[in-house]
């Protein structure tokens, strides 16, 4: 299945494409694929290059690994994200490594980094879907994850299933027409809240 967005001005036909599904079909992720993703992640942008992001994962080949970050999740996220076939949890860390000062756009460039793999994903005929939902302090615990680093979000990874496959409420939502404000509301010049030029001419 795939939700192509409605756009009001031209976009690349994979930014187009991406969104982020809850049905994952039972097809494993290849292990170079999933270096692929992690290799564009990589490369994302950030603050004086410093690269503030790190990924635990967990695929359904190790049963035990995937167990333990799958708690990590809310019980509304493990629902359906227990059929993806990797699990990941982003990590920031939230000092700069040469000073120890805050890295206050660490969370922008893990964003970034994962918007890298997304985009890289799609390319490759995956889906990805990022979770809020999850339990921080017990990534924490569970992973032994330094004070210097925050776990930001959770991540769920594969091809794209049969939304067929979910439960009633959430296959509507899977089916619903994506929804996305005007750019009117949120592109402003002068002063905030008074949209920009660009678009009232």
């Amino acid at each position: 299945m795939e939700k192509p967005a409605v756009t009001q001005y031209p976009i690349h036909e994979l930014l187009r494409r991406r969104w982020s599904p809850r049905a994952f079909s039972s097809r494993p992720v290849e292990p170079d694929t999933l270096r692929s993703l992690l290799e564009a992640a990589r490369w994302a942008p950030s603050s004086y290059n410093e690269q503030p992001w790190s990924f635990i994962v967990a695929t359904k080949e190790d049963e035990a690994e995937y167990a333990r970050l799958l708690s990590c999740l809310v019980e509304g996220n493990i629902q359906w994200a227990q059929h993806a076939p990797v699990l990941m949890v982003s990590v920031a860390r939230l000092t700069f490594e040469d000073d120890g000062k805050p890295n206050r756009h660490a969370f922008h460039d893990v964003g970034q980094a994962v918007a890298n793999l997304i985009v890289q994903a799609t390319a490759l005929g995956l889906v990805v879907h990022q979770m809020a939902g999850i339990f921080p302090e017990k990534v924490r615990a569970l992973y032994g994850v330094p004070e210097q680093y925050e776990p930001v979000a959770g991540i769920a990874l594969g091809y794209p299933g049969d939304p067929q496959s979910l439960p009633e409420g959430l296959r509507q939502r899977e089916l619903a027409p994506r929804v996305r404000k005007p750019l009117t509301e949120f592109v402003f010049s002068g002063r905030w809240g008074k949209t920009s030029p660009i678009f009232t001419g």
